[in-house]
């Protein structure tokens, strides 16, 4: 069985050569040959350059059409792809970029503004991702080609560029493909290595489970650096031959509305937060009035009460999918009792980056509610429990999903890839009789962002730590809003001439000054003032556990 990705990517654009393949929305839109035709010159670009095979390109940007294209022109050629998320912080994009040694930066122009390239000498490059028009050159030959580019194309294809001229890097199951990072600072920082084998047996499972057409819709919303967006709303859709679009802005519920009303999407695969939103704001409201309370009640009307709703909120999703997937990050469970009860068509899936990313999914049809679904096709799911149905245990998986390791880090590679090739994955959860897993906690300290984003506490606690009268700290997450609790250097605030009412002010001060230094994903939403140092283990490390249910 060949097991080649980068024949689905092929295979794909001869195929549907004159289909619709990545529209920005409210902008351009690129057929698959388009998207041939950038990835031709794009390659032109890294030969000239002196790009070999296994050399890193990093892209760092809003999702686009032409993001899209740069992650495809890196893998057809045979370079790795290094995409980082654009709510990092510059030195953090800066530190991924070196740690990396990525030879290329595709950038998007917000993102560009903060840079500083000085702080990245390893590049030979940079390229605005929204035009390819280069914005900092270390190469002569970088410099004539992309001037020279048309041009070199010509010489290349002096007829015309046809599905023929197609013949992309032939990729070996084990060799790296992505490199992509859980976090942003170097201390925490994992370049999670995936090599073709994950990327092609998650696009396999995707054409497995999900029944997309050529010509079928679908539109991008999550960020195409996290491995759940890449590989779910747009590798798998460009391999079935799709039309994706990417929504170039933030993606408010407003926008997000009136996309799925213009696109009407075929699947929509988001995280809790998009979903809780569109309930929460369009569908409850309307159930809360007494008289609809009252009607709730009544067997007969009930049933036909559910019908309505469930119909409009499939006419607020674009009324044109099969089913929505969610994943990425924890869900309301009231939230998911309301959708089952509506009996609407949804699937909560489970994953992890370093297993790009699916471990479990069941189709909603046969989805079972507070549960992620069962172990993904090829993949093998075990908890680590003397009973894993009733007590709690790890979650360890296996198989062709699974990364070679984290990048220049064996260490914390042997800390969750054991010798039988099992990944711990960190998180506690429950298998029923059926093979439903059902996520019971994060046994490591990671914390889950709104869209999923990886939140490491230590992170942020380093900083607060070093904040003016700040002792010790705790990041804890509260009804998904994240608060910092403090416990404060009294010697140094009673040397300094400050009294007690000070604190509060403060250490308010301390979290604006906190979170300019962090993405807006993990912002802390208030600070909680602690009289007493943190209970601490024999190793002197705080015991978080204790704090987590902390009121104020």
């Amino acid at each position: 069985m060949n097991q080649s990705f980068i024949a689905y990517i092929e295979n794909s654009i001869k195929n549907n050569w004159d289909l619709d393949a990545l529209t920005d929305y409210k902008g351009a839109t690129l057929q698959y040959k388009d998207v041939a035709r950038k990835i031709e010159k794009l390659h032109i670009i890294f030969e000239e350059t002196g790009i070999q095979k296994g050399d890193k390109i990093a892209v760092c940007g809003r999702n686009s059409s032409l993001w899209g294209v740069t992650f495809l022109a890196t893998l057809t050629y045979g370079a790795v792809i290094v995409p980082i998320l654009h709510e990092f912080k510059a030195d953090n994009i800066h530190n991924i970029v070196n740690h990396s040694e990525a030879k290329l930066l595709f950038v998007g122009d917000m993102v560009w503004e903060e840079l500083n390239e000085a702080a990245m000498p390893l590049l030979e490059g940079i390229l605005l991702v929204n035009d390819f028009s280069l914005l900092v050159s270390r190469n002569d030959k970088l410099s004539h080609a992309r001037e020279h580019l048309n041009e070199l194309f010509g010489k290349k294809f002096p007829k015309n560029f046809r599905k023929e001229h197609i013949d992309y890097h032939k990729d070996e199951p084990e060799e790296l493909a992505v490199l992509n990072y859980t976090s942003g600072t170097t201390s925490y920082s994992k370049g999670v290595m995936l090599p073709y084998r994950s990327l092609w047996s998650n696009t396999k499972f995707a054409f497995e489970v999900l029944n997309l057409k050529p010509g079928d819709k679908l539109v991008s919303m999550l960020p195409m650096a996290h491995m759940y967006g890449l590989a779910f709303e747009f590798l798998y859709e460009f391999s079935a031959g799709c039309q994706i679009f990417f929504l170039t802005r933030m993606p408010s519920p407003k926008i997000i509305f009136q996309a799925f009303a213009d696109v009407k999407p075929n699947l929509i695969v988001a995280v809790p937060l998009i979903i809780e939103k569109i309930i929460k704001k369009s569908v409850l409201p309307k159930l809360e009035t007494p008289k609809m309370k009252l009607l709730m009640k009544v067997p007969y009307i009930n049933d036909k009460i559910k019908n309505t709703i469930r119909e409009g909120m499939i006419k607020g999703f674009g009324g044109n999918f099969v089913e929505v997937i969610i994943g990425g990050a924890g869900f309301n469970q009231e939230i998911e009792q309301f959708l089952k009860m509506i009996d609407f068509p949804y699937t909560v899936g489970y994953g992890m980056t370093e297993c790009g990313p699916i471990i479990c999914y069941e189709d909603w049809k046969k989805f079972k509610v507070g549960s992620c679904g069962k172990p993904a096709p090829r993949m093998e799911v075990k908890i680590l429990s003397s009973d894993p149905e009733n007590v709690p245990g790890e979650i360890i998986c296996r198989g062709p999903n699974v990364m070679l390791g984290y990048y220049k880090n064996e260490e914390a590679t042997e800390a969750v890839l054991d010798e039988e090739g099992w990944l711990h994955t960190g998180d506690l959860g429950l298998m029923d009789a059926d093979g439903n897993v059902y996520i019971k906690g994060r046994s490591k300290n990671m914390l889950l962002g709104p869209s999923g984003q990886n939140i490491y506490p230590e992170e942020i606690e380093d900083k607060l730590n070093n904040l003016p009268y700040v002792a010790e700290s705790i990041i804890v997450q509260q009804n998904n809003k994240l608060v910092g609790l403090v416990y404060p250097d009294f010697d140094e605030i009673f040397a300094n001439g400050l009294k007690n009412e000070d604190i509060d002010r403060i250490m308010e001060e301390n979290r604006i000054a906190l979170n300019q230094m962090l993405p807006g994903y993990s912002q802390i939403a208030k600070m909680k003032v602690y009289p007493e140092e943190f209970e601490k283990t024999p190793k002197k490390s705080i015991k978080r556990f204790l704090y987590q249910e902390a009121k104020g």
